[in-house]
């Protein structure tokens, strides 16, 4: 019967079979699933479309026409290669993320297949698929004093099968008003560059004046499409160029005087942000230091522009050394926070030098539901924070009015987030500083807050002596978490000790892309496969692959203050109701390992409310149908340490005196179990001495018709104060941050 087909319902559970995801390890699919159910190759690309990708599971008819659908509305064309493989061209998007799409075999009377793609950051792709501005510099100076000539362009010929392309100019707009319904955000085609140009890889040119009113658009991109298109067809095979400042293209006026241009472009924009609302109230205070910025990896990121773990290319931030982005947009309008730091690990603030950091009105990665401005992924950014940049500091010398608009934050209300850690066969470091060893077996509560309903479960299993046989102690093996309806994550050790990281139950490949933009959060992995989960609320999960364990660490806001219970405690700055149990009753801080194991039993997770994946017999046998806390698994709770042992004298070495390291090197037989473990630990207190608390007393000025020596904020830091000649200085000449965090002495006049 149809009812068992996946035709229109890939990712359901019917009746007799399934077509979800994990119906291929539990064998249950139905016999159709592989051919309506698509996997595709390439499974990502730019947001700007124009990518093929092809269908790898599927054979259509060739003779029918192939249509491609996403979300419902945005119908692209597909076509059938000479191999018998179907294809599609991903659309022009105005969001990231995962996006349905379906396919029809029958010219759009009916869609029955289906799949997903990822729509990406345009920043995010590689440079392969774009086609690049040889030196981009020049073509964003063009016209301005010592910056003329040709300009070139090269993109991978074998990108586009065509022998001849051509080459399009498009603008970037938003219309409507501010922050109301009608605003809307649009690239436009604008004209053809070249036409019938030969397919070479590589072009030349020398720019003149676009014409007519072509040369007002000053932010855009361009397009390489196979000649046999027309102009500005929509959603067609296509390489897009980085987006740019159109400087090659703008008019005489522009030209005849660059600076007097761009200085009118500044003020008139100095003019729209006067009317537009104060966004600076309510982005995030920057972290004070780079220690903490680098450690707060739930609520900042690394700003690619400027990377310290990639030899601190900061071209827009000289003397800074790492820059990083609040990875939430501001709640009310959407805006961004960028924070920078010098070789000393010092804030840079744009008040004392170019290389500081500034907020934007728009956030570069734009942020959910993204589609309309100022959510736009990257483009808004550029419209109310980089082009403005252009013209008030780049193309003219008028950056006060920039650095009016777009002043550092300091970091005087900035409060670093609490970590909690578990890891080895299973020790626990809580909130709140208490450590403890549980070595239950099943599946437990780690963390869990009515906050924001935020849920991380643990399942742990047996440890295996380095014989193979199995060792009376658990590790960590599975990590799931979920945030208010956010989509469901989970980090595991697959059956080859590969891990695996689940989203909503199906496994995610890293192999395109390292971050992906989720439902309530984002998430990010890096080359050596440490994976952070980062939720809307700020809260950061971090889990790594070490030893055959996982390590867990979880990062809290202040705002979690009174509202965390599970294994990692109540987190409120008393360790003394750490080992509270779900009925609110409470054991000291000095229970002994049985009634330690009593406490966490009481976590263990109850079947209804279990984010885990069962998608083999062997996880369904032992965690979904038997008990979530094995009653009958007995643990070392005391491994005799017995001199004649000659892997005491190693163990030694290993853990020097880190007790959790002996333990695990004694109850699991191996070095490298400790090892692990020692590093594990080292971690966490790496990362607690990061994220102390930092006193600043915020940015001082220099009196008028002085200057000042210093440009430290933080407690002790001393700035001092120089009158210009012809003046004499009253107040004090030297002010130091006290830990009120106010600043000592009087302002100083001249």
């Amino acid at each position: 019967g149809t009812r068992d087909s996946c035709s229109h319902q890939c990712g359901e559970l019917l009746s007799t079979c399934s077509c979800h995801a994990t119906c291929q390890s539990l064998r249950i699919c139905c016999p159709d699933y592989k051919e309506f159910c698509l996997q595709i190759s390439p499974y990502s690309g730019s947001l700007m479309g124009g990518k093929d990708f092809e269908i790898e599971n599927t054979a259509f008819n060739t003779s029918s026409g192939l249509r491609c659908r996403f979300k419902q509305k945005i119908e692209t064309s597909g076509y059938i290669a000479k191999d018998g493989k179907a294809h599609c061209i991903s659309p022009l998007l105005y969001e990231t993320g995962f996006v349905p799409f379906e396919v029809s075999a029958d010219d759009g009377l009916t869609f029955p297949y289906s799949g997903t793609w990822l729509s990406v950051h345009h920043n995010r792709v590689s440079e392969e698929e774009k086609c690049v501005l040889v030196n981009e510099t020049k073509w964003q100076y063009y016209g301005t004093p010592n910056t003329d000539g040709n300009l070139t362009l090269t993109w991978a010929q074998k990108a586009l099968p065509a022998t001849h392309i051509n080459i399009e100019v498009w603008g970037y707009e938003e219309t409507g008003d501010s922050y109301s319904d009608n605003w809307l955000a649009k690239w436009n085609y604008l004209y053809t560059l070249a036409r019938e140009a030969p397919n070479t890889g590589t072009f030349s040119f020398t720019p003149v004046p676009a014409k007519g009113n072509y040369s007002n658009w000053d932010f855009g991109i361009l397009r390489i499409t196979p000649s046999s298109c027309s102009d500005g067809q929509s959603n067609t095979l296509s390489i897009w160029s980085s987006e740019h400042a159109l400087a090659w293209h703008l008019g005489e006026d522009f030209r005849n005087d660059p600076t007097a241009w761009a200085t009118a472009k500044c003020l008139e924009w100095d003019r729209k942000e006067e009317k537009l609302p104060n966004f600076l109230e309510e982005i995030i205070d920057c972290p004070c230091t780079l220690a903490q910025a680098r450690a707060d990896t739930g609520r900042f990121h690394t700003d690619y522009g400027c990377d310290i773990e990639k030899g601190s290319v900061c071209t827009y931030h000289p003397g800074a050394v790492h820059c990083v982005r609040a990875i939430q947009a501001s709640p009310q309008y959407a805006a961004g926070q960028q924070c920078c730091y010098d070789a000393t690990g010092t804030q840079i603030l744009a008040q004392d030098s170019t290389g500081g950091s500034t907020p934007d009105r728009g956030h570069d990665w734009g942020s959910p539901p993204f589609l309309k401005p100022p959510q736009i992924p990257g483009f808004s950014h550029w419209l109310y924070d980089v082009i403005s940049f252009y013209y008030c500091c780049l193309w003219s010398d008028n950056c006060q009015f920039y650095m009016k608009r777009r002043p550092s934050s300091d970091c005087r209300t900035y409060h670093p987030p609490r970590a909690a850690s578990a890891f080895g066969d299973p020790h626990f470091i809580t909130f709140d500083g208490l450590n403890f060893t549980f070595k239950g077996q099943g599946e437990y509560t780690f963390v869990e807050s009515d906050l924001t309903s935020l849920r991380v479960q643990g399942r742990t299993q047996q440890a295996h002596f380095p014989n193979g046989t199995e060792a009376q102690v658990t590790g960590l093996s599975a990590v799931a978490m979920q945030e208010n309806n956010s989509d469901v994550i989970e980090v595991r050790y697959s059956a080859d000790l590969n891990l695996e990281v689940l989203l909503n139950q199906k496994v995610v490949n890293f192999s395109e892309q390292s971050w992906l933009d989720l439902k309530g959060l984002f998430l990010h992995s890096t080359v050596d496969q440490n994976i952070t989960v980062m939720f809307s609320s700020g809260t950061g999960v971090e889990i790594r692959g070490s030893g055959g364990f996982l390590t867990l660490t979880v990062l809290l806001p202040e705002n979690f203050m009174n509202h965390t219970q599970g294994l990692f405690g109540v987190m409120n700055g008393n360790t003394e109701d750490e080992y509270t149990f779900k009925n609110k009753t409470t054991i000291s801080v000095h229970a002994n390992p049985q009634q330690l194991f009593e406490f966490g039993a009481d976590w263990a997770v109850e079947n209804g409310a279990s984010l885990f994946t069962y998608d083999t017999e062997f996880l369904l046998n032992n965690f979904f149908y038997g008990e979530k806390h094995n009653s009958s698994f007995l643990p070392v709770f005391f491994p005799y340490e017995d001199p004649a042992d000659p892997l005491v004298k190693d163990m030694v070495l290993v853990c020097d005196s880190d007790p959790f390291c002996r333990f695990d090197v004694l109850t699991t037989r191996s070095l490298q179990v400790g090892h692990s473990t020692r590093l594990s630990h080292q971690n966490h207190k790496w990362l607690v001495e990061s994220l102390k608390s930092v006193i600043s007393c915020g940015w001082l000025d220099h009196p008028a018709n002085g200057r000042k020596d210093g440009m430290k904020y933080l407690l002790g830091s001393a700035v001092h104060f120089i009158c210009n000649q012809g003046y004499e200085l009253t107040g004090s000449k030297e002010r130091i941050c006290q830990a009120t965090g106010a600043w000592s002495g009087e302002t100083p006049s001249c």
